[in-house]
């Protein structure tokens, strides 16, 4: 019996634990990890996130790059940290796709994970280098099945949304196109610049100012709705290419089991960050547009994507050991 009542005891000392522990957050620094170098967009986006956090939770929220392995060795560190949160991380897409891509990977993305808030996202466009007579995308896939074995596409590496949304056109249309892999999205755009792969797929922040300079001409943004950066770039749907919707995503997420409540709080306070005109400007600016959603809007998106890519990864047989 006394067995009993201590387990009682110490059952009730747990369960209103984390609900106190959760009404001080955060009471210390705490750490946002991006499994990139600084520089590039998701820790740009994490510096805003970890910015607007402090300022209205009045604690430091400070970065801390963890490159390796195209993010796994970030998102196996964090899965594997005390979930109270003091620890959480600003993943990429590439977050939902390794684990189809990689023959291994040291983290679930399902269970080791609570979605937080996806911040931003930014359409994948597709471009020409300005000789390529095809002003569409019709026209593209035209030419390329009249010039089997001519045509290749530059991509920021293999696995990246950019190559995997490149290979989900060339499998939809069954064209002999050759993705040509570059390590990182500048190399890739500035070879589409000089006419080397006279096609590339790019996430709209890499491409963006080679655009506006008329460096490559964009023949379609692969998302629901235009860019506004581009406006007079058709959707691929506008122009009859279906389902081919492929965004380049910012999110945060924690380690499972950190509690609800402080979640939620950080959900919430990321939502009126990215409501703050400056904050948008700066998406904008980036390429990106605001979205700032809710946890499980969060989780629905994250095995949507998992799904999505997962079949082109297969379908595709792209695979890194």
């Amino acid at each position: 019996m006394r067995v009993l009542h201590l387990m009682v005891a110490s059952l009730l000392l747990l369960a209103g634990f984390a609900p106190a522990s959760a009404q001080n957050y955060p009471h210390r620094p705490v750490r946002v990890v991006v499994g990139f170098p600084a520089g590039g967009p998701t820790d740009v986006i994490a510096r805003l996130v970890a910015q607007g956090l402090s300022d209205s939770l009045g604690q430091q929220f400070y970065v801390e790059n963890v490159g390796g392995a195209g993010g796994n060795t970030a998102s196996g560190q964090v899965a594997r940290v005390t979930p109270d949160g003091y620890t959480i991380m600003a993943i990429s897409t590439g977050f939902m796709v390794n684990p189809s891509l990689y023959a291994k990977v040291p983290y679930d993305p399902i269970k080791d994970f609570a979605p937080v808030s996806l911040v931003a996202a930014s359409p994948n466009v597709a471009v020409v280098n300005p000789q390529v007579p095809a002003k569409t995308l019709p026209e593209l896939v035209e030419l390329i099945r009249k010039n089997p074995g001519k045509y290749s596409y530059a991509g920021p590496g293999v696995g990246s949304t950019p190559h995997l949304g490149g290979e989900l056109f060339r499998l939809t249309y069954k064209l002999d196109l050759v993705h040509v892999p570059f390590a990182g999205a500048a190399p890739a755009v500035q070879s589409t610049v000089g006419g080397h792969t006279p096609i590339a797929f790019t996430a709209l922040p890499s491409s963006l100012a080679a655009i506006q300079a008329g460096q490559v001409r964009a023949i379609g943004v692969a998302a629901s709705e235009r860019a506004p950066q581009i406006p007079d770039v058709p959707t691929f749907a506008e122009q009859g290419i279906k389902d081919q919707e492929a965004d380049t995503l910012t999110g945060i997420v924690a380690p499972a089991g950190t509690p609800k409540e402080i979640v939620d709080l950080l959900a919430r306070e990321i939502k009126k960050s990215v409501a703050r005109p400056e904050v948008r400007e700066r998406l904008a600016n980036l390429g990106f547009r605001p979205v700032a959603n809710t946890p499980d809007e969060f989780a629905a998106r994250i095995k949507l994507e998992i799904e999505k890519w997962g079949k082109v990864v297969h379908d595709a047989n792209l695979r890194i050991e």
